[in-house]
């Protein structure tokens, strides 16, 4: 055989295993489908113990949570079983409405509120303001501190007539507002400290969803004449949508599930102004012991939330900028 024929005989060969030659393309693909069918094996098997433990963690609190709500029984006792009784008496329950009402309304106002201000101040900071890292700081602490901390100096501000705000307010000719006695004013109150102790968690988030926009964009649409406005609503909201909708999906969840900002400020009260669901739950198990109903309760609020929840996340794959 000559050296030629060897050598051209070396090339066809090294043609038919390159990528692009004949069967290279069949021979990358079978190894491609092999490595992805390995990971997902993989996967599946560093997943399998995580998946085991929620559900061991979460699976059997949820099934005694199910046989409490349709029995009637207490703490001790599991009670006969009564079916959707408890759930009928809750959907009944004139309290358990009102308590709805204030929830919703609480909801609404602590995520849009917190995240109005933090969408602000997330600008703010981005426009490059001197001491931006230490403003930043600084505002992070109504998150950082403790709840107990944020009521206790809040009820110092407000709670009698002789706290610091109701006496600037009578210093002002105002009067003497009872925040924390009158049920307005108590419901207002509550619904502000949310907004003040949640805005730092709303402003990170749409800080680091700002922080991948680039710039050229902006510099792009002033050229074609874009006004703030219509940079903002046309550019700024649209790229940050899929964080806002996540960012608004983990508030509702933190609203509604929220106890110690509305206990540890009013209680619930007063008669019963700022009582929430979650708190009327836990009046009904822990102070009536009628575990029943105060588990239907708690089932009702969690049907709830996974509706919200399948509904913004919707929105978040709609969301997705080409």
């Amino acid at each position: 055989m000559s050296s030629t024929t060897a050598q051209s005989g070396l090339a066809r060969a090294r043609k038919g295993l390159a990528p692009g030659g004949p069967g290279g393309g069949s021979l990358n693909l079978n190894r491609k489908s092999k490595l992805s069918a390995q990971a997902t094996k993989t996967f599946f098997w560093l997943l399998l113990p995580s998946v085991i433990l929620l559900v061991l963690i979460h699976g059997y609190p949820l099934f005694q949570a199910g046989v409490q709500a349709t029995h009637d029984g207490n703490l001790i006792q599991t009670g006969d079983f009564v079916g959707i009784q408890n759930f009928q008496q809750v959907l009944s329950s004139p309290a358990f409405w009102k308590a709805a009402q204030f929830t919703l309304l609480f909801t609404i106002v602590g995520v849009f509120g917190s995240w109005a201000v933090g969408l602000g101040l997330a600008l703010l900071l981005r426009t490059k303001i001197p001491a931006g890292g230490t403003f930043k700081v600084l505002l992070l602490l109504p998150w950082v501190v403790p709840i107990v901390v944020s009521s206790t100096a809040w009820n110092w501000l407000v709670a009698t007539p002789d706290s610091l705000i109701p006496s600037i307010f009578r210093g002002l000719g105002l009067g003497t507002p009872l925040f924390l006695a009158d049920p307005t004013l108590a419901a207002v109150t509550v619904m502000i400290f949310k907004v003040w102790v949640s805005f730092p968690f709303m402003m990170m988030m749409t800080s680091a969803a700002l922080a991948s926009v680039d710039d050229t964009v902006y510099e792009a649409a002033s050229m074609d004449g874009a006004s703030r406005f219509q940079q903002f609503t046309q550019i700024t909201l649209p790229l940050i949508a899929r964080s806002t909708y996540i960012s608004w999906i983990l508030m509702t969840i933190f609203c509604v599930n929220d106890f110690p900002t509305i206990y540890l400020l009013t209680g619930g009260g007063p008669v019963d102004a700022t009582t929430s669901l979650v708190v009327l739950a836990y009046r009904t198990v822990f102070q009536d012991f009628a575990t029943g109903p105060g588990v239907a309760i708690a089932f009702l609020m969690t049907i709830t939330l996974v509706v919200v929840s399948v509904i913004l996340y919707r929105q978040i794959r709609k969301s997705s900028v080409e």
